[in-house]
């Protein structure tokens, strides 16, 4: 029984973060009885076991199987055509190389006979046989056959270039193409019973697909105290097959990830058992090196004053629709979108959101003395947003680039937007002083450092202040606190401090902070920093 085939084009993908559920469908008249009917071509990394097959009509479905379609060339026309352009570029190449060839040939056969002429030439006029006008007569014409051939030669220089371009640029398409110049393609064989005669059936094939997927990205806007979180979907993918313009739906699901409920093994608590002795190695020839850290990179980008609002109405985006599951969610964008099969990102607008927000600094004037604005902002809406990095934007300027986590509903998270030069930090050390050692005495060095926070925003700012003191970690070494001027808000682990600042706008407030250190006789102090 030969396979009836069936035009059944794609007509909705979902896609998912590692892959895609592509559905097919079509219809076909069949008379009664057992039939087989292939859908295809199919992409080669199909996961065979999803494969589901489902319709309507007076028709039951039996089975389905999946074949391997073998072809002598590639299937899909797109490549075919890339094939062929490539077949014509390189007999075009070749016809010019054997051009540029022959034009070197005559072009070196005219300079034999141009060597071999000038003496017969000098024969002759000593004989009287020839005269000075013959002669330039001669050199004239082979003068000028020379020329040609040497624009001809330029002339198909510049050709072959152009061609090797044109071939290089069909060689990347093809290159992007990836898994669709392989002449195999993959079918599913249905096997149908239908009750009557010339039933029209419908029938609809869905299976998933890897080499697909969709990351977050966001844009982040300040007007203000006002965040516009704008949420898109980068949709790629490289199946082997182009997807059309279709429902294209984004599912939050993950099939990837472990359906089983996580166990815990026992916990075992035992003495500490001393090691086995290990016989030394030889000695190696070789250093251990140590990668020095990287700095941090600098640069600030200053935010911009507030942009005016207007009287007139925003442009609206559209965005998609949401269906909520369980677990996960599902978005329909509102306008359909096609995705070949080349690797490019095709984005769609899922979620625009206006989230309520309140704004501080944060400095760290030890590291930078540069004023980081903050914002603490609710996930108030009913999206649970994916991790992806997010532009931030005051106005409709770009000042910075973020990560955004994973944001919850009701979760409240901490988003770096940029750097605000209009806040001016300070930190200089305002006073040092060092005591020689005596006899059986210690040596002292005592430290104040000026810390300087100035508000030139048009409005009042809250600035959190991050400094510290040193942390000895030997006894012969001691730190002692002197001035701490204001109090700390906060003193956390390992020396860290944090102050609180509400600054009217103009207003300037100063912080001391006051050390000693001692350290014992014939001691030297190292990790010192000014």
């Amino acid at each position: 029984m030969t396979p009836a085939q069936i035009d059944a084009p794609i007509v909705a993908v979902t896609v998912y973060p590692d892959r895609a559920r592509v559905t097919r469908r079509g219809p076909i008249s069949l008379p009664a009885g057992l039939h087989r009917v292939q859908v295809g071509p199919l992409p080669l990394n199909l996961q065979r076991d999803s494969i589901r097959v489902g319709g309507t009509g007076p028709a039951t479905v039996l089975g389905v199987d999946v074949v391997t379609q073998r072809h002598d060339q590639s299937p899909d026309p797109t490549v075919v055509d890339l094939e062929a352009q490539r077949w014509t570029v390189s007999v075009e190449l070749t016809e010019l190389a054997d051009a540029d060839a022959v034009e070197a040939q005559r072009a070196e056969f005219l300079g034999t006979l141009a060597q071999r002429a000038g003496s017969t030439y000098a024969r002759a006029l000593a004989a009287g046989e020839a005269t000075p006008a013959d002669v330039g007569t001669f050199a004239e014409s082979v003068a000028g056959q020379l020329s040609e051939s040497r624009a001809r030669q330029r002339e198909l220089t510049g050709r072959r270039r152009i061609a090797e371009d044109r071939l290089a640029m069909i060689e990347r398409k093809l290159k992007a193409l990836t898994g669709r110049q392989r002449p195999d393609r993959l079918a599913a064989e249905v096997t149908v019973e239908v009750g009557a005669d010339d039933a029209e059936v419908q029938l609809e094939l869905s299976y998933v697909v890897t080499g697909a997927g969709w990351q977050s990205s966001y844009d982040l806007r300040l007007i203000e105290d006002n965040l516009t979180l704008t949420w898109f979907g980068l949709v790629t993918q490289r199946t082997g097959e182009d997807w059309p313009e279709c429902e294209l739906l984004l599912s939050t699901a993950r099939p990837s990830a472990s359906a089983t409920v996580p166990e815990l093994d026992p916990w075992y608590l035992d003495r500490v058992r001393p090691p086995a002795p290990v016989a030394p190695a030889p000695p190696t020839f070789g250093a251990t090196m140590q990668m020095a850290a990287m700095p941090e990179p600098a640069g600030a980008v200053p935010r911009p004053a507030p942009m005016a609002r207007t009287g007139a109405a925003p442009v609206r985006e559209s965005v998609a629709t949401i269906e909520q599951g369980v677990a996960a969610a599902t978005y329909r964008p509102t306008r359909p979108v096609a995705v070949p099969a080349d690797g490019t990102a095709h984005r769609a607008t899922v979620a625009v959101l206006e989230l309520p927000t309140t704004l501080d600094y944060l400095t760290a004037p030890v590291r930078a003395e540069e004023a980081h604005l903050r914002a603490t902002v609710v996930n108030g809406s009913t999206h649970t947003l994916p991790a992806g990095k997010a532009s931030v934007f005051h106005g409709n300027d770009f000042v910075a680039g973020t990560q955004l986590p994973r944001w919850a509903p009701g979760e409240e998270v901490e988003l770096a937007l940029g750097l605000d030069d209009r806040v001016r930090v300070e930190r200089e050390l305002a006073r040092r002083s060092d005591t020689k050692a005596t006899l059986g005495s210690t040596r002292r060095r005592e430290v104040e450092y000026r810390i300087t926070v100035a508000n030139h925003t048009p409005r009042a700012a809250a600035v959190t202040v991050l400094d510290q003191l040193p942390v000895s970690r030997d006894e012969a070494v001691v730190v002692r606190e002197l001035r701490l001027e204001p109090a700390p808000a906060e003193r956390g682990d390992l020396g860290r401090l944090s102050w609180r600042l509400q600054l009217a706008a103009g207003e300037s407030r100063e912080i001391l902070i006051g050390l000693r250190v001692e350290l014992a006789k014939g001691i030297e102090l190292a990790g010192w920093r000014e």
